[in-house]
């Protein structure tokens, strides 16, 4: 088994000024080549503290993966590190130079000394094409130990991953590939989530080589299936088997896999029908469209959306009546029930889907806590409300019930 170490190089990530998703894809490409991850280092624009990092994992490790610090300015240091490193120098690289003129020719500028200078690389590597940059990566192979040095732009490292690096390590690694199913699931705890599954030796199997992982998270419990086997089909039988157990178990709170997103599915089931939407929302403040909108094609069921935050919006955009949030406060059921009702009468959708709440911190009363969201569906048969109270943390609350909203509406497209 193939083991790993990513060194991502910069200040800007030391100091949190940039987030560091190049780790993430570096991990995800080399788990689908077969290759374990040990490690994750990060370092600062220091020559000693990159050579230091780069001699610790390439004696530790087969796979040493370094991105960051290939650009032209004067803290881009990681090319002489990577000499210092091998004891080598530089040497000019002709192919690397055209690529660099083509990508100055097409912007329509001049090119400087400083990008030609990225026409040299170190003496003795396999240089990797960077048809997205001018920064060329490097591929060192020695005593069995491979390093692959990378941009640290995430589109341009991404692509080199992919065209280069991981097909080189498949080549180094063969007969072993490691593949991932994520199953999503919303409205259920973590805990309760486990209990409910009972004995995971019984659904994934360890002599099978397959792990199960439980990723928590304000929208949901996401549940990763992991299998290390000898081919690409006798991981994706494996996994089809472990998913069909789980399902068994839990089907009523899955709502998509992998890359699905619950307002994806939501969309899926409304075009496939038919069928159209208005949204009226309060405490989720357009979270809910936003989410709906995000799917390329979303016009076709999305209707129109309205953010009555106050209680005169609510009144005179979607005829609730005053004497309804009188009587019950604009945080109630029936309130909730009114604007789903007023939204799809007023848009002439199929359905109508609202929500109001206390996000928090203030707001709250004896009887209802911060936390608290009433949301609301309408059809042309029937109209509801669901109450949840979830927790603190104005943001998480948002997230947490513009999830419950479309989980809810989900569950009545599917008429359970």
């Amino acid at each position: 088994m193939m083991t790993a170490e990513i060194i991502t190089i910069g200040d800007e990530l030391l100091i949190g000024q940039v987030v560091n998703t190049n780790q993430a894809h570096i991990a995800q490409r080399l788990n689908e080549a077969g290759v374990v991850v040990k490690g994750m280092t990060t370092v600062g624009d220091n020559l000693e503290a990159i050579v230091g990092a780069l001699k610790e994992a390439f004696a530790s490790q087969d796979v040493v993966i370094v991105t960051g610090g290939l650009g032209p300015t004067h803290d881009d240091i990681t090319r002489d590190a990577v000499c210092t490193f091998f004891k080598t120098d530089l040497d000019f690289h002709p192919p690397a130079l055209e690529n660099i003129q083509r990508l100055f020719e097409y912007r329509g500028i001049p090119l400087t000394r400083i990008n030609r200078d990225q026409a040299l690389v170190p003496r003795g590597c396999e240089v990797i094409p960077n048809s997205l940059g001018t920064a060329p990566g490097y591929l060192f192979h020695r005593d069995g130990h491979t390093m692959a040095v990378l941009p640290g732009v995430p589109y341009e490292m991404q692509t080199m991953m992919q065209e280069t690096v991981v097909p080189f390590l498949e080549k180094q690694n063969p007969g072993q590939v490691v593949r991932h199913r994520t199953i999503k699931t919303t409205g259920i705890a973590e805990s309760i989530l486990a209990e409910q599954l009972g004995d995971i030796e019984a659904l994934v199997p360890s002599s099978e080589s397959l792990t199960l992982a439980f990723l928590p998270s304000p929208a949901g419990v996401r549940l990763r299936i992991t299998a290390v086997a000898p081919d690409a089909e006798t991981a994706r039988r494996r996994i089809a088997a472990s998913e069909e157990r789980i399902r068994a178990k839990a089907s009523k709170y899955i709502y998509g896999v992998d890359d699905e997103d619950l307002e994806q599915v939501v969309g899926a089931l409304l075009q496939e029908r038919g069928w159209t939407l208005a949204v009226a929302e309060s405490c989720t403040g357009g979270l809910i469209l936003d989410r709906l909108t995000n799917v390329p094609g979303s016009s076709a069921y999305v209707e129109r959306g309205y953010v009555t935050y106050s209680n005169a919006a609510k009144v005179r955009d979607l005829q609730v009546p005053a004497t309804l949030i009188e009587k019950h406060g604009a945080v109630s059921k029936e309130v909730a029930i009114a604007m789903a009702e007023g939204a799809r009468k007023a848009a002439g959708t199929t359905f109508g889907l609202s929500t109001t709440g206390i996000a928090g911190p203030s707001g709250a009363t004896p009887d209802k806590p911060v936390g608290l969201v009433y949301v609301g569906y309408a059809d042309a048969e029937a109209s509801l409300a669901v109450r949840f109270t979830l927790g603190e943390g104005r943001r998480r609350v948002k997230e947490r019930a513009a999830q419950a909203a479309l989980e809810l509406l989900r569950k009545k497209l599917l008429k359970d």
